[in-house]
C-alpha cells in the first residue's frame, strides 16, 4: 500500500472552516482505506459502496480489524428485500468477546475504560481488567438465570457497571433494553413491559448538580407496575448508606458479581455454559443483542431491534472511518445509556482497541468548565457534544474553557440538532483554537449511527456536512423519489447497511417497520429529515419532516426560521412550531429563549420576525414571536418541537419520559394562552 497522500478534495473551499492537511491525507484511518481498495479518491470508493454494498462493508470489517468468531462466507443477503436484508451468512460474531478478548491478550496492562463521577472520584480499568469483569459478571449472572435469549432492562447511569453489564449480557447471549437514567417510574416501566424484561440492572443512585437522584426508589416503582420482572440487580453507587434489598426480589451486583474464588476468577464464556468440551459457543451475527425503545408522539414507545454484527460494526466504521478513532485514543461523547450515542461510543470505542472515557454528572457542575477539565485529567482525544450544550456553555464565555489544557484533542464531535452559525464558531474558534475539524454527525437510533457526517479527507464548513458517511448511499429526494440537488428534500438512504434496526420489537409482521421507513418511497429508506446540498456540494439538515411548517402551501423546515431567529443578538436558542390558522391552513409562532440580561419586549420580536422575512419571505412571516425561559428539551439536548407546539396549543403533551426541563412547558402554556386571548 503506498503512502502517498489522498488528492486534496477538489471543491471549491474558500469558505471552509478547516482544510486537512497533508497528515490527514496520508495517515487518517479513511486515506489509508481508501488507498488499500484500491481508489484514487474517496469519491470513487464511495460510488462503489453506493452501487456494491456488499463488497464495501467486507472490505470495511477488514479494515477496522473485526474479530470475527467466524468468517462469513457471504456478505449480503437480499432474497427478502432490501428492508429485509440479513448480513455476514455463515459467520459467527459476539460483539462482547470482540470489545475486549483481542485487546486484552495484546494490551493486558494498557487503559481501557475511565469513568469520573461528578464528585470527582475515577475509577480506571486495563484491557485486562475489563475483560476478566465482563467474564466475571457474566459467570454470575448466568447463575441469576441470565442466558441466551433472556429480557434485561439496563437502568443506570453511565457507570463502570454500566459497560460490564452490556459486555457481560453480550456474552451470555442476552438481549438488553437500554433505558434513559432521567425517566420517571412510568416510562421505565413501560419500557419494560414493552419488552417483558425479566430481570433489571439498576443503581441506588448517582449524583447530579450535586443533588443525589434517586434512581432504586424510580425502579421499585417501575417493577411495581412492570410484572415481568423477577429479579432486580442492584449496583452501590452512593456511599455513606446501607443498599436496600427486597429480600426476595433483589440482589446486590458485587453479590452478582463480585465474588471471589478460583470458579470465578479463570471463567471463560464457556463456562458459563457449562460445556463438558470447552467449546465457546459462537454467535450468529443476526442475533438480536439490544432493543432501543423511541418516544413517539403517541401511543407505546416502539423497540428498535439490534443484532450483534449490525449496530456495534456500523459504530465502529462510523468511529474510524468518519471520526478517524484509532487504537489507544480516547472517545468521550456525553451521552446516556438510554440514548443512542451511549451503546454507540461503547461497542465502537472497544471493538476499535480505543479507551472509553464516561462521566457520571452535569457538564457544567460545580463550574462550567468541567467538561473541559475532564478533557485534561483523561488525555481525550475525541470529545462529542451537543450543539444545545456548546450554546449553554458558551454564555459563560472563554475562561472556564482558556483554563484547563485541550492539547489531546484531535476531534470534535457533534450530534443531535441542527447548528446555528455563532455557537459552531465559538466550538471551532475558542474550544478547538481554530485547529481541530468538527466532525458534524447526523443519523438516529434505527440507523446505528451516522446518514451525513465529516470525514478528514474533505474542507469542513460551519454547520455543515461534507458528505455521507463512509458507505451509506444517502440522496435527497422529491416527492416521486428522484434526487434533487440545491433545494430542499427528503433525506433517503438508497442501499441497506448492517446497521438498519430489523423491524420493531414483538411486532412480527414488520408492518410498522416497512410503513414507516420503506413504503413511503418503494425500495428508499426515508428517515424522516429535511435536508438540502448546496451550490459546492456540502450537506445541511433542515430538521424533522414530520415537524415541517407548511403555511399557504408552502413548506418551510423549522430549523430554517430558527438559524434566522437566533441570529438576532438577543437570542440564545429558538424553536419554530406551527398553529392552525383559517387562512393559511398554518401559521409559524417562534419561541425564543432570550441571552442571560435580556429583557425580552415587543421591539425584539419585531425585529426577529423581520429577520424571518427578510431570509425566508413574506409568505413565512411569523404569526407571533414569543419570548420564553426554556425550551423542552432532552438531555442529550434535542429540543422537542412537538412538545412545545402542544403546550402552546394546550393540547396532550404526549410522551414526556424523555424531558429534561418539564418544567419549561409552564411558561410556554402561560404564552399560548395569553396568545389565543388576543
Amino acid at each position: 500500500m503506498s503512502d502517498r497522500p489522498l488528492p486534496a478534495f477538489a471543491r471549491p473551499d474558500s469558505e471552509a472552516a478547516w482544510r486537512p492537511r497533508p497528515l490527514e491525507l496520508t495517515e487518517a484511518r479513511l486515506a489509508r482505506f481508501v488507498r488499500g481498495a484500491g481508489f484514487s479518491d474517496l469519491e470513487d470508493l464511495q460510488a462503489r459502496a453506493a452501487a456494491d454494498p456488499g463488497w464495501f462493508w467486507a472490505a470495511a470489517a477488514d479494515d477496522i480489524g473485526i474479530a470475527w468468531q467466524r468468517r462469513p462466507t457471504t456478505i449480503l443477503d437480499l432474497a427478502g428485500g432490501p428492508a429485509r436484508a440479513r448480513w455476514w451468512g455463515g459467520g459467527a460474531f459476539n460483539h462482547a468477546l470482540a470489545s475486549t478478548e483481542p485487546w486484552a491478550a495484546r494490551w493486558p496492562g494498557e487503559e481501557a475504560l475511565a469513568w469520573e463521577g461528578e464528585d470527582g472520584a475515577i475509577r480506571r480499568y486495563t484491557w485486562a481488567e475489563l475483560d476478566r469483569a465482563a467474564r466475571v459478571a457474566a459467570r454470575r449472572l448466568a447463575g441469576l438465570g441470565i442466558g441466551l435469549g433472556s429480557r434485561v432492562g439496563i437502568f443506570l447511569p453511565m457507570l463502570p457497571e454500566t459497560v460490564i453489564a452490556v459486555l457481560a449480557l453480550g456474552r451470555l447471549g442476552a438481549v438488553f433494553t437500554p433505558i434513559f437514567s432521567g425517566y420517571a417510574a412510568p416510562a421505565v416501566a413501560a419500557r419494560l413491559e414493552a419488552f417483558a424484561a425479566t430481570h433489571l440492572i439498576t443503581a441506588d443512585g448517582f449524583l447530579r448538580r450535586g443533588a443525589v437522584v434517586p434512581l432504586k426508589a424510580v425502579a421499585n416503582d417501575a417493577v411495581a407496575l412492570a410484572p415481568s420482572v423477577r429479579r432486580v440487580i442492584v449496583v452501590q453507587r452512593l456511599t455513606g448508606a446501607p443498599l436496600e434489598l427486597d429480600p426476595g426480589r433483589d440482589v446486590a451486583w458485587d453479590q452478582a458479581t463480585h465474588e471471589s474464588g478460583p470458579d470465578v476468577e479463570g471463567a471463560t464464556l464457556a463456562d458459563v455454559f457449562a460445556d463438558p468440551a470447552g467449546v465457546v459457543p459462537t454467535t450468529d451475527p443476526e442475533s438480536p443483542y439490544m432493543v432501543i425503545y423511541t418516544s413517539g408522539t403517541t401511543g407505546r414507545p416502539k423497540g428498535t431491534v439490534h443484532v450483534h454484527g449490525g449496530f456495534p460494526i456500523k459504530a465502529a466504521q462510523d468511529l474510524a472511518h468518519t471520526f478517524d478513532l484509532r487504537a489507544g485514543d480516547a472517545l468521550c461523547w456525553f451521552t446516556d445509556l438510554g440514548w443512542m450515542m451511549g451503546p454507540w461510543a461503547i461497542s465502537g470505542a472497544l471493538l476499535l482497541g480505543a479507551r472509553l472515557v464516561i462521566y457520571e454528572g452535569a457538564p457544567d457542575w460545580p463550574d462550567p468548565g468541567r467538561l473541559w477539565s475532564l478533557v485534561a485529567r483523561h488525555r481525550i482525544t475525541h470529545m462529542g457534544v451537543s450543539p444545545t450544550l456548546i450554546r449553554a456553555l458558551r454564555i459563560h464565555g472563554d475562561d472556564p474553557v482558556r483554563a484547563h489544557d485541550r492539547s489531546s484533542l484531535r476531534v470534535l464531535g457533534s450530534t443531535g440538532e441542527p447548528w446555528n452559525p455563532d455557537p459552531w464558531q465559538w466550538l471551532f474558534s475558542v474550544v478547538g483554537e481554530g485547529r481541530l475539524p468538527i466532525v458534524n454527525y447526523s443519523g438516529g437510533t434505527e440507523v446505528s449511527g451516522g446518514i451525513l457526517g465529516c470525514t478528514l479527507l474533505r474542507p469542513i464548513r460551519s454547520t455543515s456536512f461534507n458528505g455521507p458517511c463512509v458507505g451509506m448511499a444517502a440522496d435527497i429526494v422529491d416527492s416521486a423519489g428522484s434526487p434533487v440537488r440545491g433545494a430542499v428534500g427528503e433525506l433517503a438512504i438508497r442501499q441497506p447497511w448492517p446497521g438498519m434496526t430489523r423491524g420493531f420489537w414483538a411486532e412480527p409482521d414488520d408492518e410498522t417497520y416497512l410503513d414507516a421507513y420503506w413504503r413511503r418511497q418503494p425500495g428508499l429508506w426515508l428517515h424522516g429529515d429535511w435536508a438540502a446540498t448546496d451550490g459546492d456540494g456540502y450537506w445541511y439538515i433542515h430538521g424533522r419532516s414530520d415537524d415541517t411548517l407548511k403555511v399557504a402551501g408552502k413548506r418551510v423546515g423549522p430549523a430554517e426560521v430558527e438559524a434566522c431567529a437566533v441570529a438576532h443578538p438577543a437570542v440564545m436558542a429558538a424553536a419554530a412550531i406551527g398553529i392552525p390558522d383559517a387562512i393559511k391552513g398554518e401559521a409559524i409562532v417562534v419561541l425564543c429563549v432570550p441571552r442571560p440580561g435580556m429583557a425580552w419586549d415587543a421591539a425584539i420580536a419585531l425585529e426577529v420576525s423581520q429577520l424571518v422575512i427578510h431570509e425566508l419571505g413574506k409568505p413565512v412571516r411569523p404569526k407571533a414571536v414569543v419570548g420564553v425561559a426554556d425550551l423542552p428539551r432532552t438531555r442529550s439536548g434535542k429540543v422537542m418541537r412537538r412538545v412545545a407546539r402542544a403546550a402552546f396549543l394546550g393540547l396532550d403533551h404526549g410522551d414526556l419520559s424523555a424531558l429534561e426541563n418539564p418544567a419549561s412547558l409552564d411558561a410556554i402554556a402561560t404564552a399560548g394562552a395569553a396568545e389565543a386571548g388576543r
